[in-house]
């Protein structure tokens, strides 16, 4: 197993083995969950019909696992109800943009996290409701309880992979552009623009709205650990 748990880490494998930048790369499991608890959105890779491909999707932790929401009439979900569908599984934060004097050198600085693995579909009832409410809680904490369950008719279109972190890894940029000594008198300006998740202001459906005042939840959304980050 090359989950690690002993010492905080995850063990390297040669899918999560970088083949440049291994600087940049870390084990760290207090890491990779910062990283995959900020963020809501990952893309599922897998391959199809002996093509790959890569889907988009909602995602959210629970301990050492992750729940990927889809629809129980996906390519993805079907293949994972016989016998495990092997993915790949990504989720990047953009911290800013990155400007160097000379075009090559350009950048981005950003935290990723990539797992490997083989997804399996939850059949469970009571597991596939409760991993439901956490993919709800995950993008807005308190949501779940705050509006309607779902019906017997949408649970059945809805559908659930869990895979478990055990081989994964994540890669991190910081830090300004890295120019060549010789370009450092070139008239361009280079520097760092950053980069961060924000939410505007709610705007009701207006549509057989009962005047529900806005939740708490709704008044400051933040992803964790966003506070204060590329704050202006």
């Amino acid at each position: 197993m090359p989950h690690s748990p002993a010492d905080g880490t995850y063990q390297a494998t040669a899918r999560t083995t970088a083949s440049r930048a291994r600087h940049r790369v870390s084990y760290d499991r207090a890491l990779v969950h910062r990283i995959l608890d900020e963020g809501f959105v990952c893309h599922l890779g897998f391959v199809r019909e002996g093509a790959p491909v890569v889907l988009p999707t909602l995602y959210a932790r629970d301990g050492e696992r992750l729940y990927l929401h889809g629809s129980t009439g996906s390519a993805a979900m079907r293949a994972a109800a016989d016998g495990g569908l092997p993915v790949c599984v990504t989720v990047t934060h953009v911290d800013g943009l990155v400007l160097a004097k000379a075009a090559f050198h350009h950048s981005v600085n950003y935290r990723s996290v990539v797992a490997h693995g083989v997804a399996r579909r939850l059949t469970g009832e009571a597991e596939t409701r409760r991993a439901l409410d956490l993919l709800v809680d995950h993008v807005l904490p308190g949501r779940a309880a705050d509006c309607r369950p779902a019906s017997p008719r949408e649970r059945a279109a809805t559908a659930v992979l869990v895979l478990d972190l055990a081989e994964v890894s994540a890669k991190v940029r910081e830090g300004g552009p890295n120019d060549e000594p010789g370009d450092a008198g070139l008239p361009h300006w280079a520097g760092v623009v950053p980069a961060r998740l924000a939410f505007g202001t709610p705007v009701p459906a207006g549509t057989g709205d009962s005047g529900a005042a806005l939740p708490d939840y709704l008044v400051s959304p933040q992803r964790p650990g966003t506070a204060g980050r590329n704050a202006a």
